[in-house]
């Protein structure tokens, strides 16, 4: 398909990498049923493979079109912009659906619970140990990446790389840091909606910090290329407004779950 057109839409050569995607997706689902009965995760491996690199290759595929062809004029950008606004916005939705689980049993708790919040037998994380330290964490990683993106307008291309590269070790750090909390938990996700809401909501986050981490590293990997500048640099403003989201969406948890909740 020709890259020229008198209209400023990008209208999509055909790929491969939404079907490979399916599959890789349909792999990892049907990888973790057989990892979880049959205790074999050569399954779950093969659609891990399988979609890290349709990850790659559509991410690929993405960059060259908006850096080297010139497919994303202004209205496409535009059109990209609400395309992540409107994602954010289902993306609290969901968070929401867990929060409102959370005080629907912890604001009125079941005889079954003990009448009480946390349930009886339930030994909650202290607030102000590793909860307390992953917050200050995401907040100096929300210091960091607008850092990164005050470096890209100014057209500093050490500072953007810089900020970029610490927000990263802080995500990674993060991560690593939550790990270490549920494998110290004294309890699971089966102990109670106390522990089911706990697990979803904070684990779900930890995937959401996880998937953000991702996103930036491969901002990075593009900044460090000379992909953006201060002009056109979209696919790094969607990186930070999503883990502007991670950010918030955790202080509202470690309010609500880890103090209040506590």
């Amino acid at each position: 398909m020709s890259t020229h057109a008198n209209h400023p839409f990008h209208l999509v050569d055909y790929s491969p990498w939404p079907l490979t995607g399916a599959l890789g997706a349909m792999t990892i689902v049907s990888g973790m049923v057989k990892w979880f009965h049959q205790f074999n995760p050569n399954l779950l491996m093969l659609g891990l493979i399988i979609t890290t690199l349709t990850m790659y290759q559509w991410w690929r595929d993405i960059s060259r079109e908006g850096t080297f062809q010139g497919l994303h004029t202004l209205t496409v950008t535009l059109g990209l912009r609400w395309g992540m606004i409107l994602f954010i916005v289902s993306e609290i939705f969901f968070f929401i659906s867990f929060f409102w689980a959370f005080f629907h049993s912890s604001l009125s708790p079941a005889i079954e619970l003990g009448a009480v919040w946390p349930p009886v037998g339930i030994y909650a994380f202290n607030p102000f140990q590793i909860p307390l330290l992953n917050t200050a964490i995401l907040l100096a990683s929300g210091v960091t990446v607008t850092w990164a993106h005050h470096g890209l307008m100014e057209k500093n291309h050490s500072q953007g790389f810089q900020g970029l590269l610490l927000t990263v070790i802080l995500g990674i750090y993060f991560s690593a840091l939550q790990g270490y909390e549920y494998i110290e938990a004294s309890f699971t996700i089966s102990d109670s909606v106390y522990g089911s809401t706990f697990f979803m909501a904070t684990g779900f986050h930890g995937l959401h910090v996880i998937i953000g981490t991702t996103f930036l590293l491969v901002c990075l990997i593009r900044h460090s290329q000379y992909h953006f500048s201060n002009a056109h640099h979209f696919g790094f403003e969607g990186a930070a407004w999503y883990w502007h989201f991670v950010d918030v969406v955790w202080l509202f948890l470690y309010i609500s779950i880890y103090w209040w909740g506590s």
